[in-house]
């Protein structure tokens, strides 16, 4: 008998197995098994993986730390992309091997923009109430 999913099911199974490619793809990089001079000379944070929900496509926000050579970093993880589904499939059982997208995280920059806009003179005289 097929168990039915709810769309709540379907996020949550989404979210585990997100989790799950950004976990395998964290240590890999962290353990220097991808064979990419750029890689093992930079620390790349894996912020968030976003699955598709037919779980064929994965899209990775990536950050290099302190934000250093970020198109260095994001081409080096497109040249690996090959190996890194390879070892994503293997370790994370799902019915397909996910297609990896790698993209910049720009949640960082805009969080940071954001806060500087909150600072400034203008906003702070807004905010003042006097």
């Amino acid at each position: 008998m097929r168990r039915t999913e709810t769309p709540e099911g379907r996020s949550v199974r989404l979210l585990r197995v997100g989790e799950q490619v950004r976990h395998v793809l964290s240590e890999l990089l962290q353990r220097g098994d991808v064979h990419d001079e750029t890689l093992q000379s930079h620390l790349v944070s894996i912020t968030e993986v976003r699955m598709s929900p037919d779980l064929r496509h994965a899209t990775i926000f990536v950050k290099p730390l302190l934000g250093e050579d970020e198109e260095k970093v994001l081409k080096a993880l497109r040249q690996n992309t090959a190996f890194l589904q390879r070892e994503v499939a293997h370790r994370v059982r799902t019915k397909y091997a996910a297609r990896l997208k790698f993209v910049a995280d720009e949640s960082f920059d805009e969080s940071s923009h954001i806060e500087r806009i909150l600072r400034s003179d203008k906003v702070a005289q807004d905010l003042d109430g006097n």
